[in-house]
């Protein structure tokens, strides 16, 4: 799994030397103008409505009017640092929700750029039809709404966990994890839709037989978010490279 979170990793230098190579930086930015608008959106709301949340649940449990009555420096110190993880939780929930929305909505958007890049990878052109660019855009998107419920099950689970103190310090490392390994699954689901004798079941079992593909990739779009602008475009481009090297290997 290290090997393949390695070569996912190494497949956005890839990744950029490609865009730069074959002029494609206006696929960087149809995606990623619409991806930006949301997630700045949806953070903006976001903080309000958990500290809202976090508010009512202490109040309704009487935490607070508990804990200034104990005067206890470390009781004190652990209901702080659960109430910072449940922000955490509640953020990667919220861009969890945001993610699929994107996916969804940029499915044409992505097909045709995971389309464009196999094509020039394998020297061929692939005729245009609109039959096979609807079943993929399908794809993705049953892809995408399949993934949704099953991690919005973890995410949820990881809440309840993350109440226990210390023990559920760790839980924001888990969902990210999480994050990253589903949308990693559905970037690396756009060149599945297209390699020979692969039906959508075999697609899905070689994603999840190759994990770290799918968390490399998931982390390195994370990390992008400092130029969120480039994230969906430079994800889809390294999986569709991840995909054919792995492939040829």
């Amino acid at each position: 799994m290290l090997k393949e979170i390695i070569i996912a990793f190494q497949a956005y230098s890839k990744a950029h030397q490609f865009l730069k190579q074959y002029k494609l930086w206006n696929w960087v930015l149809i995606p990623g103008i619409l991806y930006a608008a949301l997630v700045i959106t949806g953070m903006y709301f976001f903080w309000g409505y958990a500290n809202d949340a976090i508010t009512l649940l202490s109040n309704k449990l009487g935490i607070e009017a508990w804990l200034q009555n104990e005067h206890n420096t470390f009781l004190s110190f652990l209901f702080v640092m659960g109430g910072l993880v449940l922000r955490l939780l509640l953020m990667l929930l919220c861009i969890a929700l945001f993610k699929y929305i994107i996916l969804i909505i940029g499915s044409p958007v992505f097909t045709i750029l995971s389309e464009k890049i196999e094509s020039i990878i394998k020297g061929r052109t692939y005729e245009w039809n609109a039959a096979t660019f609807k079943a993929d855009c399908l794809k993705g998107i049953r892809t995408a709404l399949r993934n949704l419920p099953r991690q919005l099950m973890y995410l949820l689970g990881l809440l309840v966990l993350a109440l226990v103190p210390v023990i559920g310090w760790i839980t924001p490392v888990i969902a990210l994890l999480i994050e990253c390994y589903y949308y990693g699954f559905s970037m690396l689901d756009y060149s599945m839709a297209r390699q020979d004798g692969f039906t959508r079941k075999q697609s899905n079992k070689f994603i999840s037989l190759h994990k770290g593909l799918a968390v490399g990739n998931g982390i390195i779009f994370y990390l992008m978010h400092l130029v969120i602008i480039f994230a969906p475009a430079y994800a889809i481009v390294a999986a569709t490279l991840t995909i054919h090297e792995v492939r040829n290997d």
